[in-house]
C-alpha cells in the first residue's frame, strides 16, 4: 500500500485514503486493527522533531504524503522508528495509550485505485461496542437465545424461504383456479371474447394468468379487477387482431377506466395496468369497460 491523502480528524471519527489495488478484505481490516490496538496499549510516547532538513528526514524513512508540499525544514512525528515515522504538521496525542481504543467501521472506494478507511476511538470506539452488544443481545432474545446466533439466523431465513416457497405454490393453484373460473365467463359482444371478473391476486400472477388465458382465446377483450395491498388496481389484455381491427387501444382504455378508481396507469396497446385510491370504483370500471364494448 502507499498513502495517498492524510487522515481528516474530529471529535467523531478520523478517515484515511491510500492507494491500493482491492478492496480491503474483512480479515485484513482485523489484522490492521489488531497492529494499531497493539501499539496503542503499549503506549508509546510520542517523539516530535522540528526544523528537520527535509534530505535527513526522508533519509531516516520518514513518510511524506502524496499531495502535500514541504518545505526544506520539517516537522517529523515518530511512534516507534518501526511503525511510524511521518511528516506532519498536525495535531497528535502524547502519547498511543490516550487513543485507547481503534475501531475501523467503514471501508469504501473514492476513486480508481483509491480506497478509504474510516475508524472511530477512544469514547466512540467504546460505544460503538455497547451498541453491537447490545444489538446481539436483542437478537438473541429474538431468537430465543439459541447456542449459535448465526445458526440460529441461518435457520430463521431457510424457514422464511421454504414459507415463501410454499405461499408460492399456493397462490399458483390458486390462480389456476382462478383461470378456470375466468374460461367459464367468457362473453361474446360484438365479434370479440369478453371477460370482466373481480379476481384479488397480485400484479405478476394478474399478468401471467392474462397472458395464459389470451393463447387460449382468440379476439380476446380481458379486464381483471383486483385489490392489491388495500388499493385498487386493474389489467386490461386485448389480442392483437382486435387491437388493429377495432382500433381498441388497452393503454388509452385504461387510462379511462382508471379515473374510477382516482388513478392512473398505461402500458402497450394489447396490454396495460392502472392503480388508485378508490376501491369503490373498481365496481365502476368494470361498468364502464362494459359500456365501452356496446
Amino acid at each position: 500500500m502507499l498513502h495517498k491523502k492524510g487522515s481528516l480528524v474530529n471529535e467523531q471519527q478520523t478517515r484515511f485514503d491510500f492507494s491500493h489495488f482491492a478492496k480491503v478484505s474483512d480479515s485484513e481490516i482485523r489484522k490492521i486493527e489488531n497492529i494499531v490496538n497493539e501499539k496503542i496499549r503499549e503506549n508509546i510516547s510520542l517523539d516530535e522533531k522540528r526544523n528537520v532538513p527535509i534530505k535527513e528526514a526522508m533519509d531516516a524513512g520518514a513518510t511524506a504524503l502524496f499531495g502535500e508540499k514541504y518545505g526544506d525544514f520539517v516537522r517529523v512525528i515518530t511512534f516507534d522508528k518501526k511503525f511510524s515515522v511521518e511528516l506532519c504538521g498536525g495535531t497528535h496525542v502524547p502519547s498511543t495509550g490516550e487513543i485507547a481504543l481503534f475501531k475501523i467501521i467503514g471501508e469504501s472506494s473514492v476513486a480508481a485505485g483509491v480506497r478509504r478507511v474510516e475508524a472511530i476511538t477512544a469514547q466512540n470506539a467504546i460505544d460503538y461496542y455497547k451498541q453491537q452488544d447490545e444489538l446481539l443481545y436483542a437478537v438473541r432474545v429474538a431468537l430465543n437465545n439459541p447456542k449459535d446466533v448465526v445458526k440460529g439466523i441461518e435457520a430463521l431465513i431457510k424457514e422464511n424461504e421454504d414459507l415463501k416457497k410454499a405461499t408460492e405454490e399456493i397462490n399458483k393453484q390458486k390462480a389456476q383456479q382462478i383461470k378456470t373460473q375466468l374460461l367459464s365467463k367468457v362473453k361474446a359482444v360484438n365479434g370479440m371474447n369478453v371477460i370482466i371478473e373481480h379476481s384479488n391476486l397480485n400484479a405478476e400472477l394478474l399478468k401471467n394468468i392474462s397472458f395464459e388465458i389470451k393463447q387460449q382465446v382468440d379476439n380476446l377483450f380481458m379486464l381483471l379487477a383486483s385489490e392489491i395491498d388495500d388499493k385498487p388496481f386493474l389489467s386490461l389484455i386485448i389480442s392483437e387482431n382486435i387491437v388493429k381491427d377495432k382500433n381498441l387501444n388497452a393503454s388509452n382504455i385504461i387510462r379511462e377506466l382508471a379515473k374510477e378508481i382516482q388513478g392512473g396507469g398505461g402500458g402497450q396497446p394489447f396490454y396495460a395496468t392502472a392503480g388508485g385510491k378508490k376501491k369503490e370504483g373498481l365496481k365502476d370500471a368494470m361498468i364502464k369497460a362494459e359500456s365501452l364494448l356496446k
